[in-house]
């Protein structure tokens, strides 16, 4: 897919570019993004600059990964950065995403979620857009609530982080949720309903 921007109320989401690198390089030496995030620790210029000269582009290119800076109009300040990756199963693709210290809890994150949300629904014809964070990461899970997501338990394992595995939470937000259609048909569980008795 060619390298797509997207606008919200408040952002634009765009590809990364050149004049980004410092700026990912200054945001990226926060504690709390090196902790609960899968980048490199510590998170040298030179990890910046692979992102954004090779990494990056290669997930426009192969259609594995759509990586956008979130980005005030404005002024061009970067507040976050926010992923949708392309999951094995058809349909299926995975949020991720970070925002910068000074720019936290003024639901620029939630709002790009929503944006790319809708994206992926539209665009790439997404059935499920699903989300994981490593258990303790409240601040990620409280981004997600708020985009709507609905909780699906535990992962023992879920995720890989810097060498060592770690239990995730899950989660999932489907087209419809946000009054969009799917590309197809989905019939749920009706809730409450008991598991046939064996035989």
């Amino acid at each position: 897919m060619e390298p797509t921007t997207l606008t919200t109320r408040r952002l634009l989401l765009r590809p990364f570019g050149p004049q980004d690198t410092y700026k990912v390089h200054a945001a990226c030496q926060d504690p709390d993004i090196q902790r609960w995030t899968v980048i490199p620790s510590p998170y040298r210029l030179t990890d910046a600059e692979l992102f954004i000269a090779q990494l990056a582009p290669a997930g426009w290119r192969d259609d594995s990964a759509y990586s956008f800076a979130l980005v005030l109009p404005e002024s061009g300040t970067l507040v976050g950065a926010l992923s949708v990756d392309r999951r094995s199963r058809p349909g299926t693709y995975e949020v991720g995403y970070w925002s910068s210290r000074e720019h936290r809890n003024r639901g620029y994150v939630t709002e790009a979620v929503l944006g790319s949300a809708r994206w992926a629904f539209t665009a790439l014809g997404a059935d499920r857009l699903e989300w994981r964070a490593e258990i303790g990461n409240a601040a990620s899970r409280a981004v997600a609530l708020r985009a709507g997501f609905r909780l699906e338990g535990e992962q023992r394992s879920g995720l890989l982080n810097k060498g060592v595995r770690r239990d995730a939470w899950t989660a999932a937000l489907l087209p419809s949720d946000l009054g969009l259609p799917g590309t197809h048909p989905y019939l749920p569980e009706p809730r409450g309903a008991a598991p046939d008795s064996a035989r």
